[in-house]
């Protein structure tokens, strides 16, 4: 079975960058689907999924949109999961949830997103240090996507801290994972797009690591700068992260023809960037 990173390399061989954000906020679903609210998020998914997967480097459903609807929700989310690994097995699954804890706690989450749900990798926070997520790390097969340089706006309140070598927060995070968190080559970063500047230099200090990178579409991102920023040594390296402005680009029956348009401008628009 091949590693996160090495489904990411395959696809990168195929010039798509392209994550698709799977973010079913169940009130802007199209009336065009029916049925109960697990069947509604999976039916969305599904068409999302058919219709935009010739493009994706990954598929990322955030954990929250489906926590939100108890336990119809959980059951969307390990059916859209099985889905595509039924259906796309050569692209990797990205649990969005931002997971880190100490000791059982977090041996919880890894057997929940690992063995439960049966994704490819995960989102983690920094906060706790290497002690927490080492778990996570022990899971060589498996991505642990550290957020370095998050896309909101309020992201400097704590990441712009500098410590006493006038370091902030966010390169020293940067560093640690890049030198001491990477010992079997399946930790990436997030840097969102939103901070292009920061991009660069996070590249820079990572290296050929893989970048998870929010922020383009609807939070305004600018796409060429981040592919000059985020690109590596080999012209790839990028895991572009786009979710309204794919899967809401339309509310009507039209939805996933759509989506598969956008996704198509969008990854077209990337490799453009990176081979300007």
């Amino acid at each position: 079975m091949d590693s996160f990173i090495s489904k990411l390399e395959k696809l990168w061989a195929e010039d798509k960058f392209l994550c698709i954000g799977l973010d079913p906020d169940y009130e802007k679903l199209p009336k065009s689907i029916k049925g109960k609210r697990s069947e509604r998020i999976f039916k969305f998914n599904k068409a999302i999924i058919d219709a935009t997967a010739k493009y994706a480097v990954a598929f990322k459903p955030n954990s929250a949109f489906y926590e939100a609807e108890g336990l119809e929700g959980h059951k969307a989310l390990l059916k859209t999961v099985k889905y595509i690994k039924n259906n796309y097995p050569h692209i990797p699954i990205i649990l969005d949830a931002k997971r880190a804890d100490i000791g059982n706690t977090n041996s919880g989450y890894v057997s929940s997103a690992f063995d439960e749900i049966g994704v490819d990798a995960i989102t983690v926070h920094p906060y706790l240090g290497r002690e927490a997520v080492q778990p996570f790390l022990d899971r060589k097969d498996k991505g642990v996507i550290v957020l370095v340089r998050t896309s909101n706006p309020g992201a400097g309140e704590f990441q712009d801290i500098k410590n006493k070598k006038g370091e902030p927060l966010y390169i020293t995070v940067a560093k640690n994972v890049s030198k001491n968190w990477n010992e079997n080559g399946n930790c990436a970063v997030v840097v969102g797009a939103t901070y292009p500047k920061e991009l660069a230099q996070i590249r820079k200090i990572i290296g050929d690591m893989p970048i998870l990178i929010p922020g383009i579409g609807a939070q305004g991102g600018d796409l060429e700068k981040t592919v000059k920023a985020g690109k590596n040594s080999k012209n790839q390296g990028m895991i572009i992260h786009s979710s309204r402005a794919i899967i809401f680009a339309s509310s009507g029956a039209d939805f996933a023809a759509r989506a598969r348009k956008k996704a198509l401008e969008l990854n077209k628009q990337i490799n453009q960037a990176r081979n300007a």
